[in-house]
């Protein structure tokens, strides 16, 4: 039988890939719905097989983007609503109704690192290079 969850996972969730990463964890399962980005964290509705919502919340956990950090995750049951595929939603996030953790600075992985120094990648001598595992900087961030 199916069921709706709506999930909220707060803690280091946005700025870090969290969106995409949970886009391509959907399509290991059969669920339908949506993500985004609030000021709570990322909210992630979802309708499929209980079995099926419980085994994707426990890969959330277990398969994080690597600057990503849990901190508490809301689970609430209810009504369907009939989804059809699985999305990722505009962010809505108001500056006055809260705060959003964002990751500190790193060093720099060893992906860019090579895309840097190579001079035939079009990103040759980038001083602002990053990627999902390794950026953006806190100090470029508006």
């Amino acid at each position: 039988m199916k069921i709706r969850k709506n999930i909220i996972i707060k803690g280091i969730v946005q700025g870090v890939g969290f969106r995409p990463f949970i886009h391509k964890l959907v399509q290991n399962y059969n669920l339908s719905g949506w993500v985004f980005n609030s000021n709570q964290g990322v909210e992630i509705d979802l309708e499929g097989k209980e079995e099926e919502l419980n085994s994707f919340i426990s890969d959330v956990k277990k398969k994080l983007p690597p600057l990503a950090r849990i901190e508490k995750i809301e689970v609430n049951q209810l009504p369907l609503i009939g989804y059809k595929g699985f999305y990722i939603k505009k962010s809505i996030v108001k500056e006055e109704d809260g705060f959003v953790l964002v990751s500190p600075d790193i060093s720099i992985c060893e992906d860019c690192l090579q895309e840097l120094f190579d001079p035939h990648n079009r990103r040759f001598r980038y001083p602002f290079i990053n990627c999902t595992n390794c950026g953006p900087r806190f100090t470029i961030i508006k």
